[in-house]
């Protein structure tokens, strides 16, 4: 079966390099036992390949199980890929068959299998080995002839060295890896991809289906597209429903695009960063801030204690002795070696308590990530009045990592 063919077969829309030697290798490997790992940002398609590699082998008649392993509990995981025994923990009525015994003969698509627990890993790097499993609650080793595809959306050599992922698996995974391109990188697709969600649009809506005017099509070329097609599906059905006219501007095109996302990489010291997302980039202007500001309160004290004219008022002086103890982080008792004219000792406020001032301590915000991130769970739950689905959907995560993290950081709420 040529690319075309497959394209057609798959509904698989574009001409990119990328993606077509994406395709050429899930068909070469398509006809062998290899495990595949397929990796690209969320929103790629990366469901697509899997089930590509499946049709076009001899399991195509097996069967075919796509499993989210970021969307199953950590408590039951284990349960759900391998079964278990009646009895084997609470509410185990019965016996039950696992992922891995019903697909026997098939395959498996593992998504999100950089989320998948430890004790996990090293029960499926044992099937990848031996083809064996045990089930949970049980002592009897059963055996299984199973394909196993992966798929991530996560840096996977940093996940190892976070100690998130076993590096032994992620090679047994990884035998061949097949990478999917960003929309971003697909430039020539773009706008073929936006017309067959309209006319798919039109259809299902039973409307006329909208186009572009050459200032939205460069518009819509030259943005970014974080969510890739995924985001671009969602941006046509939008428009599709909400807007009258059935000619789309730039204007109106960018009314359905965030912001906070530009055509353009983000410049940082010169160098163009890839890669980044909105709360590293955040961090690093903070901490970029806070060495600019420390600079700046070490060049005013230079110019204070040069020029022994400078007259300051009360306010001034306390002002310059908090920046004094913030960037010599000494105790605020220490003295100031500011010479302070007599005629500013004596200055009174209008104010009708003339010399009653009060005290704040001054504490620093903690630039920590980790308390951030507690932070940032901590107010999600809250919002959400501890419901962790829409929490998890609010911080962006899936719920088992966000449970994850409940645990990590002790969160009784």
């Amino acid at each position: 079966m040529n690319l075309m063919q497959i394209k057609q077969r798959f509904g698989i829309m574009g001409n990119a390099p990328l993606l077509n030697r994406a395709l050429e290798i899930a068909s070469q490997v398509a006809p062998t036992d290899i495990s595949v790992l397929v990796t690209g940002e969320s929103g790629t398609g990366k469901e697509i390949i899997p089930q590509v590699i499946h049709h076009l082998s001899s399991r195509k008649h097996g069967e075919y199980i796509a499993v989210n392993c970021g969307a199953i509990p950590e408590g039951t995981i284990d349960s759900e890929l391998f079964g278990h025994e009646k009895g084997a923990f609470t509410g185990a009525s019965g016996s039950r068959e696992g992922y891995f015994q019903v697909a026997d003969g098939g395959t498996i698509f593992l998504d999100e299998v950089a989320e998948l627990p430890m004790q996990t890993q090293v029960r499926l790097l044992r099937v990848l080995e031996t083809g064996e499993f045990i089930r949970v609650g049980s002592s009897k080793v059963i055996k299984t002839n199973v394909r196993v595809v992966a798929a991530t959306n996560e840096n996977m050599q940093r996940a190892i060295a976070n100690g998130k992922f076993r590096e032994d698996l992620f090679y047994r995974l990884s035998i061949v890896p097949i990478s999917l391109p960003p929309l971003r990188d697909r430039n020539e697709d773009i706008h073929l991809i936006f017309r067959k969600f309209s006319a798919d649009f039109a259809d299902k809506y039973r409307m006329p289906a909208i186009r572009l005017t050459p200032d939205a099509v460069e518009l819509l070329n030259n943005y970014k597209w974080p969510g890739n097609i995924r985001q671009l599906k969602n941006v046509v059905e939008q428009i599709s429903v909400i807007e009258t006219e059935r000619e789309i501007d730039a204007l109106k095109l960018r009314s359905f695009l965030p912001e906070s996302y530009q055509s353009t990489p983000a410049v940082i010291n010169g160098k163009q960063e890839e890669n980044f997302s909105e709360r590293e980039l955040m961090y690093k202007f903070l901490f970029d801030m806070k060495g600019d500001l420390n600079e700046l309160k070490k060049l005013v004290l230079e110019i204070i204690n040069k020029n022994e004219d400078i007259k300051l008022t009360q306010d001034q002086t306390a002002m310059v002795k908090r920046m004094y103890t913030d960037v010599q982080e000494v105790s605020p008792s220490r003295a100031l070696p500011v010479a302070i004219p007599q005629e500013e000792k004596n200055y009174q406020f209008a104010h009708p308590a003339e010399d009653e001032f009060e005290t704040h301590e001054e504490v620093e915000e903690s630039l920590s990530l980790e308390d951030r991130e507690k932070d940032l769970i901590k107010k999600a739950l809250e919002k959400h009045r501890g419901k962790r689905k829409y929490a998890a959907e609010e911080l962006g995560i899936s719920e088992r990592t966000l449970y994850r993290k409940i645990k990590e950081y002790d969160l009784n709420l």
